[in-house]
């Protein structure tokens, strides 16, 4: 990217301010009036037309104002946006909405998607957190009727899965009782790979038990994101921009498809590594995701390594309040992060 002059920077984000409250483009003489800059609009206007040709502004049409490009708003986001914290009256309201809650991680993630989703006027996304690895923590086994006996396996972090499981002839509760026991005992806090060596000392109900424990454990090690929380989503389609058109409802539903979702997580976020790496921001698709060519998406990872970790984000139009938004993604991950380290880590 070419340096700008720091007249050129204050255009650039003076254009992009505008036409992210009002979606119109900006002329030369509005800027100079309304801001008061002690130059004239024909020098503003050739501002203007030097940072259209570098391809951070565009004319729509002849005799129009500028609006941002795709570039513009990259070089905004990654030198004129200003490191902006949330109020601190906002900031109080939030953490106190938050202990306010029960101490339940549901209702905590309910609570992130519906505060990132009024704050930032876009539609939110919150995972909840899970392990970097699955790791076992209990198992119980149910005598419910006949040969079925119900299995509910449950790993450090309080993920509970469970599934029925058909036996080639009836066992007693307290037989499985038993069982469950010494698994738990076993392999308590160990990963798929340790359990996989304990197969050879198992037989029985036992090794069928530990096979499936072993199986659940490798779907939840492929997963990228567990149970997803939306909300906002009509702040989007209630964008002029979107206004009867398909673009938001295309960009929606990566929100609401797993795969597409899985994928753009795995891409973006989760490979900065581990800690996340701070707020990142996605610009039109970023010439990967073509139903997102209108929008952008600010992400951040919280959580704690060691325990768990989750990502939440804020979709919206390409001229999303940048500024606001990533300080709210910010405060809101280090907030998650924090009650993460409160409830798992006891």
């Amino acid at each position: 990217m070419e340096e700008l002059t720091e007249r050129q920077k204050l255009i650039l984000s003076l254009v992009i301010h505008e036409y992210t409250q009002t979606a119109e483009p900006v002329g030369s003489k509005y800027i100079v009036d309304h801001y008061h800059l002690d130059i004239s609009s024909a020098t503003v206007r050739n501002e203007m037309a030097f940072l259209t040709e570098l391809g951070y502004l565009r004319q729509p049409y002849t005799s129009a104002g500028r609006v941002p490009t795709e570039e513009g708003y990259r070089y905004y986001v990654g030198r004129l946006s200003q490191r902006t914290e949330l109020p601190d009256a906002t900031r109080r309201m939030i953490i106190h909405q938050f202990y306010q809650s029960n101490r339940d991680m549901d209702e905590w993630l309910r609570l992130a998607a519906s505060t990132l989703a009024r704050q930032a006027h876009g539609a939110s996304l919150v995972t909840a957190p899970l392990p970097r690895y699955a790791l076992f923590k209990h198992i119980e086994l149910i005598s419910t009727r006949g040969c079925q006996v119900l299995a509910v396996l449950v790993l450090v972090g309080g993920e509970i899965h469970q599934r029925i499981m058909t036996l080639e002839e009836p066992s007693s509760q307290e037989e499985l009782s038993l069982i469950a026991n010494r698994l738990t005992s076993l392999m308590h806090n160990d990963s798929v790979d340790q359990i996989y060596a304990y197969l050879p000392q198992l037989q029985g109900l036992e090794l069928e038990v530990s096979k499936w424990i072993i199986q659940d454990m490798k779907d939840i090690n492929a997963m990228i994101a567990g149970e997803v929380y939306v909300d906002g989503l009509s702040n989007v389609l209630a964008e002029p921009e979107f206004s009867g058109s398909e673009d938001a409802r295309r960009a929606l539903r990566v929100l609401e498809e797993r795969s597409t979702l899985q994928d753009l997580l795995s891409r973006t976020i989760l490979s900065e590594g581990e800690s996340g790496g701070g707020v990142q921001v996605l610009i039109g698709g970023e010439g990967t995701w073509e139903d997102l060519r209108q929008c952008s998406i600010v992400l951040a990872r919280y959580g704690a390594p060691d325990l768990a970790t989750g990502t939440l984000g804020v979709l919206g139009p390409m001229r999303m309040p940048y500024g606001r938004t990533i300080s709210t993604v910010r405060f809101i991950s280090s907030l998650l992060s924090e009650l993460v380290v409160e409830v798992l880590g006891d």
